[in-house]
């Protein structure tokens, strides 16, 4: 049975005691008011306000361009929208990768302005600094490690990450740091599966896997690429359990035909 079927609100404590008990955390992307109120009536544990909204809200290739004021929009419509997830925002590229005083900044506009629950910040050890001044200061952290989008630019392609043992052996270290330093959680992805098991059994603190296979703490999805929403982008991991962007496209040509037609409105849809 669930270990939270009753509760208000998911809290880290309540993922923690999630992973002692073996139950898996499910978690989603949401960017905005109508579908978080959908995914947390659904029973999700955990909203992921990404700033993979860049891609799959602004349409851009990355997502570099995206803004604390960006996030903080986004972060903010989530957290309205969620009663009982825990809502979790990213920090976006460029607000905690320099000055410790710059990243605690950031974080507290994301907490104060947003009321979302938990901020996730991408790397390990480089941040260690900037991830210790932020826990120290009240607010939840959740680690990124693997494939960082953020870092796209460096890494040159969005291939699977810590395939080399010396790389793997650098995320291993950095998990470790990170749960040290206080992180409440780590997303893991895009990293072999027997890699992320291991990682996984290694914490105390829970994983979330992408692209990282079962032996993870929980998962995570974009939620548009889960509905299908998004079409042309459709890696191994990604299950699709619904085909919207079909359905949407159905729904869209019909109104269109009633409207033309004028079959809509009908009597009973008129004053």
């Amino acid at each position: 049975m669930s270990v939270n079927k009753v509760i208000k609100r998911i809290t880290t404590s309540i993922l923690r005691d999630m992973k002692s008990k073996g139950e898996k955390i499910s978690m989603l992307t949401s960017y905005d008011f109508s579908t978080a109120r959908i995914l947390d009536d659904a029973g999700i544990d955990v909203l992921l306000v990404g700033d993979s909204a860049a891609n799959v809200i602004a349409g851009y290739e990355t997502t570099v361009p995206m803004t604390l004021d960006h996030m903080i929009y986004h972060a903010a419509s989530v957290a309205r929208g969620a009663k009982r997830a825990m809502v979790i925002a990213d920090l976006p590229f460029g607000e905690y990768q320099g000055a410790t005083e710059d990243a605690y900044k950031a974080a507290v506009r994301m907490m104060k302005e947003s009321g979302v629950h938990a901020i996730k910040m991408e790397g390990g050890i480089e941040i260690i600094d900037n991830i210790k001044k932020i826990v120290q200061s009240g607010i939840p952290v959740c680690g990124h490690l693997g494939l960082t989008p953020q870092s796209i630019y460096k890494f040159g392609d969005f291939g699977v990450r810590a395939k080399e043992e010396a790389e793997a052996d650098q995320l291993r270290k950095d998990a470790l740091a990170l749960q040290e330093a206080g992180c409440f959680a780590v997303v893991l992805e895009k990293i072999p599966a027997k890699l992320a098991e291991e990682v996984s059994k290694s914490l105390t603190i829970p994983t979330i896997g992408i692209g990282a296979g079962s032996g993870t703490d929980g998962q995570v999805l974009v939620v548009n690429d889960m509905l299908g929403i998004t079409q042309e982008f459709k890696p191994k991991f990604l299950r699709q359990y619904l085909n919207l962007n079909e359905e949407i496209n159905k729904a869209v040509k019909q109104y269109i035909s009633d409207v033309k037609s004028v079959t809509y409105p009908n009597e009973s849809e008129q004053y």
